[in-house]
């Protein structure tokens, strides 16, 4: 149900994106106003993902569950009047940003049924929810040609029911820890870990690079490589669909190998493609071979970091601290867009981009390696948060 949940709320999140460029030819928008409708929604939904997260700690997913996904049945309905203003769109794009909070419902929710040694898997499976991004770039264009308000009514439609059955279906762990504290005070403890903020380095590389090629793919195989928009949003659901395959495989390798040196190693050969497709190869084969390499290791690494996350967190703390790190980690989805479409109106080119990202991977890459390979994750998640270091440790 968590999945499901995630699935649904994620394709309501990206819903802008597939047909970006349907509303940019509409509105007559350039290509940085065009960057900054598909950006608002990640920017709200990340951010929002702090507060979501601590209230999930204190009231639980049965409850935050239901009442997410039918909230955000409201910006998914006014996205058909707003459709003739960049202004409405803006601010329709702001609270369509609560779909992509989800996330920190989930998290806390599989984390707290699982035993350290099976959550690495567990939160990979709950993170193929980000599918619905693919479910959106492939279905939204095409269900748009038999109706240009139909995919917003199917979205809508489709949440509404979940919401019932998230309300019936949805169960919180029995005895799980419940914070007294304030709101404020969870939040102030979570931030005062170290590791909240290692973590959120890292994952604002991983999945903030899936969500930037999530929103803007469609974009970029539009304008650089001259596909239609139906081709380009097939072509952006595969690069998806590959991130959420591989999401559950860094999950399971993390509960077998250090999570860190999982991450590492995918950081560093999301890297290394980013420079490949730098050099702007032709999208057959080649570009597609980069750009899907590139979706491999990206996905393997998020769900990698989350492993990580699993097991140096306090249980009751699980959701502030993916409060955080989530947020961050589409944060890093916000910024690459923008900086994309500015750097194509201004040079005519991709290519910075896609080399600005190879060194941020790299960066990943050296400090999973370097620093995270030695935290000692807490054998149950029950500890006061404060992370240990080690001399030695298991490669």
């Amino acid at each position: 149900m968590a999945t499901i949940g995630f699935t649904l709320t994620f394709w309501a999140w990206n819903l802008i994106a597939p047909i970006a460029s349907w509303y940019g030819d509409r509105l007559d928008l350039s290509s940085s106003e065009q960057s900054l409708l598909v950006a608002v929604p990640v920017l709200v939904g990340s951010l929002g993902r702090i507060p979501v997260g601590a209230l999930t700690d204190r009231y639980g997913a049965k409850r935050m569950f239901p009442l997410v996904s039918a909230l955000t049945i409201v910006p998914v309905l006014l996205l058909i009047l707003a459709k003739d203003s960049y202004a409405a769109m803006l601010a329709v794009g702001f609270l369509l940003g609560l779909g992509g909070t989800t996330f920190a419902i989930g998290i806390p929710l599989v984390n707290s049924w699982f035993p350290p040694a099976k959550r690495g898997l567990a939160l990979g499976i709950f993170g193929m929810g980000m599918g619905g991004v693919a479910l959106s770039g492939y279905f939204t264009p095409r269900i748009a040609e038999h109706g240009e308000n139909l995919p917003f009514v199917v979205v809508a439609c489709a949440l509404a029911v979940y919401a019932v059955l998230a309300f019936l279906l949805v169960t919180d762990r029995p005895g799980r820890p419940v914070p007294t504290d304030s709101l404020a005070t969870r939040l102030g403890r979570a931030g005062r870990l170290r590791v909240t903020w290692e973590l959120s380095a890292l994952y604002a590389i991983g999945f903030g690079g899936i969500v930037a090629f999530g929103v803007y793919l469609p974009t970029y195989l539009k304008t650089w490589y001259e596909l239609d928009p139906t081709d380009a949003g097939t072509k952006a659901a595969g690069f998806a669909l590959v991130t959420v395959v591989f999401r559950p495989f860094g999950g399971w390798l993390s509960d077998r190998v250090h999570p860190a040196l999982v991450t590492s190693g995918a950081l560093g050969f999301a890297a290394l493609l980013a420079i490949v497709q730098a050099f702007d190869p032709p999208l057959n084969p080649g570009g597609t071979i980069a750009l899907l390499g590139m979706a491999a290791g990206l996905g393997t690494a998020s769900g990698s970091i989350f492993a990580l996350v699993s097991q140096v967190t306090p249980q009751p703390q699980v959701g502030s601290v993916t409060g955080i790190v989530g947020a961050m980690g589409g944060l890093g989805g916000f910024v690459p867009p923008l900086v994309m479409g500015a750097i194509y109106s201004a040079k005519d080119s991709y290519s910075i981009g896609f080399m600005l990202l190879s060194d941020l991977a790299l960066a990943g890459c050296v400090y999973a390696y370097g620093r995270m390979r030695n935290v000692t994750p807490t054998s149950d998640g029950e500890r006061s948060g404060e992370v240990r270091k080690v001399a030695a440790r298991r490669p």
